[in-house]
């Protein structure tokens, strides 16, 4: 009799509580992380006005942020796998919530640069290790669904940071260094929830383990052995040798790319069409929440749409979901800027194109197992805030040469048809 069939089984009630506990952790963690990483955008016209930066320089500033967290992301993700992803989850909450407080104290360019780069390092110790041990609690029946909860929390996470930092600068009329130092606290208080709430592995609970494998018998090659020992070059060889990761981490870069070209470049086009003009009873701050909440809710039906309707075919989700998404920006280029239409097409925007999210990362332990999906997660997001950051200068010359900013649904457009494309290719 092996220690395994000693344990308790893992159909029971109790186990199922811990399956759930497990989740809502996570979700609960991540849930405040984007306060730490996406309210740097509120505190541009204050560092603006008391430094004497101009915009363009305080963009590179985001810059060090998103490229620090690519490289965060794939090298984090294996040592997630490594270390675990209790822990690593939980110290880059505490971590980014010091670093965004040594950049409440800059005084200049370098002193907001420096911090800000090595808090995106810091924020990418989030969501790959968080990925991972989520996977080692739950079979690949249930991914779509799980990841689907976890990319919810993500897209909850944007739409609070986008309040905490309105309540900083409208509500308490506190100047821009607040805006790093108390929406963070939430963060800070989510990591120690987490790493109190959460364990490893049902193992640590004493139940037996799930069946944690690949979804797929051709990626059997690319799954770690029971009882297997890997190095680090080990489990990053392994993940690149599988064709199947390489050509979902394009396909997931295309969809980030189109994701970013919404959240950037959205607030540009309706901010400066007639939204400024006073005419329309609707205000700006309606877009910006609708796209975030369309965010969160496609994310959370996609996960269950690519278990329950295509039977954790992924491909199938995400290349849906993208078509519509390509769809429905481009009705978001025909239409005026000051409508309740509008609103409607722009929360369906921010609903197609960023719920596939779920079925990407479902992906990650579908193709390698739960032994290697920190790495392969890691790897994926490198992919896509590499992608991310690439399309925005394109974006932003795109613009420059046209004169208006319409075309940004455009280049969305092409964005979800090309992810659509290449997911093509990770079919089962």
């Amino acid at each position: 009799m092996t220690i395994a069939e000693t344990l308790p089984t893992t159909s029971s009630k109790s186990f199922r509580r811990m399956q759930w506990r497990m989740l809502l952790a996570a979700m609960f963690c991540y849930l405040f992380f984007y306060t730490g990483r996406q309210t740097f955008g509120f505190a541009i016209p204050g560092m603006h006005e008391e430094f004497g930066l101009s915009k363009q320089t305080l963009g590179w500033v985001s810059t060090g942020m998103l490229w620090a967290y690519a490289i965060g992301q794939a090298i984090n993700g294996n040592l997630g796998d490594k270390y675990g992803g209790r822990r690593m989850m939980s110290a880059g909450a505490i971590l980014s919530c010091g670093a965004n407080w040594v950049v409440s104290f800059a005084s200049g360019l370098t002193s907001l640069f420096v911090p800000w780069a090595l808090n995106g390092y810091f924020q990418a110790l989030g969501w790959a290790p968080g990925s991972r041990l989520l996977s080692n609690w739950w079979a690949v029946s249930e991914r779509g669904k799980v990841y689907g909860f976890y990319v919810f929390a993500a897209g909850c996470a944007s739409i609070l940071s986008y309040v905490t930092s309105l309540v900083v600068i409208d509500v308490l009329h506190l100047e821009w260094r607040w805006i790093f130092r108390l929406p963070v606290l939430l963060m800070l208080a989510g990591g120690i929830c987490f790493y109190l709430i959460a364990r490893e592995k049902p193992e640590d609970m004493g139940y037996a383990p799930v069946d944690t494998g690949v979804a797929n018998e051709q990626d059997k090659i690319h799954e770690s052995s029971d009882g297997q020992q890997e190095s680090s070059r080990q489990r990053y060889l392994a993940v690149l040798k599988n064709p199947r990761v390489a050509i979902a981490a394009v396909a997931l870069g295309f969809q980030n790319a189109a994701r970013y070209g919404l959240i950037i470049w959205v607030p540009v086009h309706f901010i400066g069409s007639d939204w400024k003009s006073g005419d329309s009873w609707l205000n700006p701050t309606w877009i910006t929440v609708a796209l975030p909440v369309g965010m969160a809710v496609g994310a959370l039906s996609n996960g269950w749409i690519s278990d329950k309707l295509f039977g954790s075919k992924r491909y199938l989700a995400i290349m849906l979901y993208m078509v519509l998404g390509a769809l429905t920006s481009l009705w978001m280029w025909n239409l005026p800027g000051h409508s309740m239409i509008s609103l409607v097409a722009l929360f369906l925007c921010g609903f197609f194109v960023y719920g596939p999210a779920s079925s990407f990362w479902a992906l990650c332990p579908d193709l390698v197992g739960a032994k290697r999906a920190g790495t392969a997660t890691g790897i994926m997001n490198f992919s896509s805030y590499l992608f991310a950051g690439l399309a925005e200068p394109l974006i932003g010359h795109i613009l420059d040469l046209s004169g208006n900013t319409s075309p940004i649904f455009l280049v969305v457009t092409t964005a979800c048809l090309l992810s659509a494309t290449v997911a093509y290719f990770v079919k089962r």
